[in-house]
């Protein structure tokens, strides 16, 4: 089904028609397709449903938001949603972007929020070193440049050519594929640390992480679990930031078992 929320269409996939309600919520250019799995594995016991967010779902082709919305936004979407389709008070699953809105859901709107099971979520900004690369001086610096150029006016559109080329030179690739109005989401995304948000979850959460993430090291997880009240981290040796798909059936498993268990 598709619904129209704060002037974006989000489709929403339905599975389950009985128990207690489950959202799904996907990481940064995924879609509800990569939450299939966990889906169906507990739509025989839950009412579950796996929301495509603005600018990323249908794997980064979904209709982007009306503006530039960062973790703020897309958590009051995700509330309208829960309430529209009368999910409350539910369980949520979320993966990296996802957990990000999780965190900020649980800890914005808790009568909303049931149990939760994050794997390599998003969230926490790395402790500055105080020091730059030499990539990141190099783009800072020109980056300054095209920045005064435009402000002299004299260069026409050469300055905004000039930082879409540094993007493409100094960017990473998922960040290269955005659109400008995309970028500029990425960038309200990303600047958001939601540490001080940890503390007033009451939700019992699940953290699941993979040894070996990259994206979201396994250092952000050991640090959620100390800052939340109510959590606990399983480590999955070998796994990356896709633990949850690497380790499908085991992960399904302890799904299964942590939002059942006791109800």
């Amino acid at each position: 089904m598709q619904l129209d929320v704060m002037g974006a269409k989000v489709d929403v996939t339905l599975e389950g028609e009985k128990g207690r309600g489950v959202l799904f919520l996907h990481g940064w250019g995924c879609g509800a397709q990569m939450m299939e799995s966990m889906q169906k594995t507990l739509s025989p016991k839950m009412r579950t449903a796996a929301i495509d967010f603005p600018g990323h779902g249908k794997m980064g082709k979904a209709e982007e938001p009306p503006c530039p919305w960062g973790v703020p936004e897309y958590m009051e979407m995700t509330a309208q949603i829960i309430r529209r389709l009368d999910l409350a008070p539910c369980d949520i699953v979320a993966h990296s972007f996802g957990g990000r809105v999780a965190i900020l859901l649980a800890s914005t709107y808790p009568e909303l929020v049931g149990r939760m099971v994050l794997t390599g979520a998003a969230g926490l900004r790395k402790p500055a070193s105080g020091k730059k690369t030499a990539k990141q001086q190099a783009y800072k610096t020109l980056r300054g440049a095209m920045n005064l150029m435009e402000k002299t006016h004299l260069f026409g559109s050469l300055p905004e050519k000039g930082r879409e080329a540094l993007v493409q030179k100094f960017g990473s690739p998922d960040y290269r594929a955005l659109t400008p109005e995309m970028r500029k989401t990425f960038n309200k995304v990303i600047a958001q640390d939601l540490s001080e948000h940890l503390p007033r979850i009451s939700a019992p959460t699940l953290l699941f992480w993979g040894e070996n993430d990259t994206e979201t090291p396994l250092w952000m997880g050991k640090k959620m679990e100390e800052m939340m009240p109510d959590a606990a981290l399983v480590c999955e040796a070998g796994a990356g930031h896709f633990a949850y798909l690497e380790r499908a059936d085991k992960f399904n498993r302890i799904l299964l078992s942590f939002l059942t268990e006791g109800r």
